[in-house]
């Protein structure tokens, strides 16, 4: 292991006095033509050294002529030099790199334990703990860190960070990732405890305010990312007054720039294309540099530090939860909780950023001048999450638009049956499938429902999950009466389990929510065009999944 610190660091203030007090004087006598018995006589007085003394001195000037050659060495063995029998040193290297610097990682003491082995079979003696230990020390950490844990693992930790993300303005470069918040809710029901939600955060580096997030009981997806967007992109003040929160939150606008790792849902074709359709270059991180997301990493760090605080909070570690019952604890819903972290945000905007040196809300204000364009909002707000939405290209034909076993209707599309012979974009809410949205050669959408408005909405989740029992009972071929016949008796069991099991109220939970936020915006769509012919039924109100609480 190399020393700490070097002679100007580590050496004490008495011996360096010492060695500046003999700088001089030595410098002296190496300046001399020919050093003559007077002048030698003259130095040792003045040092108090001897002849020889002031001799070793010299020579060590001579080679490095600084003042830290003049220091006192300490007497004793070499440093670096080794005391072991050459062979002994053979046996330590080699199970080092044989056994040691290997996976999966042994301990100290298994090392121990195989050099003594090695030893044994050749007839040497083996050496002590603490010499192998020093032996391990000698080995330098990088090399350690990546024969043991990896290639990345060695290159995080020791790679120079000589690069980094800088912005002139708000949003020219906004970062958003995922994370698991470390709580446990409760459903609204019963008040039980459910799952830790995932939350989507994102940053604007300039200021580093939050444009937006989102929180929810689904995975990571391309649709959290666009729900996610959403909020980011689009004035707050009517989502505050949804949910009851009376803050200030004024940061809203379309990003030039965002910024994402390499998830597989930051690589949807729905996202790629949404940012292409409003002007957004999608950016990606470098694959295996996780410091350039260094930004959104800190965010994350600082939200989940605050969220420790709360009632229900797992913690980051087993060691810092301790005895705590987190589910015993948690109280707090998937509602409650968003509306905590709306106002944590609020109070987030007016702390003072120990990098910026003021609060990122005075940032924002003070920096939207510098934009070289006002801030963008899309020309649709109602329709902005729909161009982030998965899709599907699917042809209109007479019975309708048939996507996941399902048939989706609408008046307006008698004229694209007659006149349209390709395929079109067909997007969709995994959240909710009652209704889809056909993308229409003018950039709008159009939304569809489903054929028969009795039915139910759904979610996708719910879809696949009925579609695998069905294969699994034999059937090959799914129509959409047995596909919602399933979703029905699956519901059916949800409810009667729903005060027995945990999964049972998450799922309930997780329909009832999903449904709920992924329900069809309320867009103006053309009047259906209903033929004479035409005697489909009334549309009815869709029946939302309800959980009556029993007694």
């Amino acid at each position: 292991m190399a020393d700490a610190g070097t002679a100007l660091t580590k050496t004490t203030s008495a011996d360096w006095q010492v060695a500046c007090s003999r700088e001089p004087v030595i410098r002296a006598l190496d300046e001399m033509p020919r050093i003559t018995r007077v002048a030698l006589r003259d130095a040792g007085a003045e040092l108090g050294l001897s002849r020889s003394r002031l001799y070793e001195l010299l020579a060590r000037y001579r080679e490095a002529p600084v003042t830290s050659s003049l220091l006192d060495q300490a007497d004793g063995y070499p440093k670096g030099r080794q005391r072991l029998l050459p062979e002994l040193e053979d046996v330590i290297t080699a199970e080092i790199e044989r056994f040691y610097l290997a996976r999966p990682k042994p301990t100290l003491a298994q090392l121990v334990r195989s050099i003594n082995h090695a030893c044994l079979e050749q007839g040497l003696c083996a050496p002590t703990r603490k010499t192998i230990g020093r032996r391990v020390a000698a080995v330098g950490k990088k090399r350690l860190i990546k024969a043991r844990d990896g290639a990345k693992a060695a290159a995080d930790q020791f790679r120079p960070v000589i690069q980094y993300y800088e912005a002139d303005y708000p949003l020219q470069i906004v970062q958003m990732d995922h994370t698991p918040a470390d709580i446990i809710i409760v459903d609204e029901y019963f008040r039980r405890p459910l799952c830790r939600p995932a939350l989507t955060l994102q940053i604007d580096i300039a200021t580093r305010v939050i444009p937006g997030f989102y929180v929810s009981l689904e995975h990571p997806s391309a649709t959290s990312v666009g729900m996610a967007l959403r909020h980011g992109v689009l004035p707050k003040a009517q989502w505050l007054e949804e949910r009851a929160v009376d803050m200030d939150y004024p940061v809203f606008g379309v990003p030039d720039v965002l910024h994402v790792d390499n998830a597989r849902e930051f690589h949807s074709r729905a996202l790629a294309r949404g940012c292409q359709q409003h002007g957004i270059n999608l950016r990606y991180r470098p694959k295996r540099t996780p410091h350039y997301g260094g930004h959104i990493e800190r965010l994350i760090g600082t939200t989940i530090g605050e969220i420790h605080l709360l009632p229900g909070t797992t913690f980051s570690s087993v060691a810092d939860k301790g005895d705590y019952d987190a589910e015993g604890q948690a109280c707090m819903t998937l509602g409650e909780f968003e509306r905590w972290l709306a106002l944590q945000v609020g109070v987030y905007h007016c702390n003072k950023h120990s990098e910026l040196g003021i609060p990122p809300i005075k940032a924002w204000q003070e920096m939207r001048g510098k934009r070289p364009l006002p801030l963008r909002l899309p020309v649709d707000p109602e329709q902005f999450l729909l161009d982030f939405l998965p899709f599907e290209m699917r042809k209109v034909r007479r019975e309708g638009i048939e996507l996941f076993h399902m048939f989706y209707w609408h008046g307006a599309l008698t004229g694209l049956v007659a006149d349209c012979d390709h395929k079109l974009p067909i997007k969709y809410n995994p959240l909710n499938l009652s209704a889809v949205y056909v993308e229409l050669p003018d950039q709008t959408h159009l939304t569809v429902p489903l054929r028969d408005c009795r039915r139910p909405a759904i979610t996708k989740f719910e879809h696949l999950a009925a579609l695998k029992a069905l294969r699994e009972r034999g059937r090959q071929a799914v129509d959409e009466q047995a596909l919602f016949d399933m979703v029905a008796e699956q519901r059916r069991i949800v409810l009667e389990a729903i005060e027995k099991t945990k999964i049972a109220r998450k799922s309930a939970q997780r329909i009832a929510y999903a449904l709920d936020i992924g329900s069809p915006p309320l867009v103006p769509t053309p009047a259906p065009a209903i033929s004479a012919g035409d005697q489909r039924e009334e549309p009815q109100d869709i029946v939302p999944f309800e959980i009556e609480e029993r007694p």
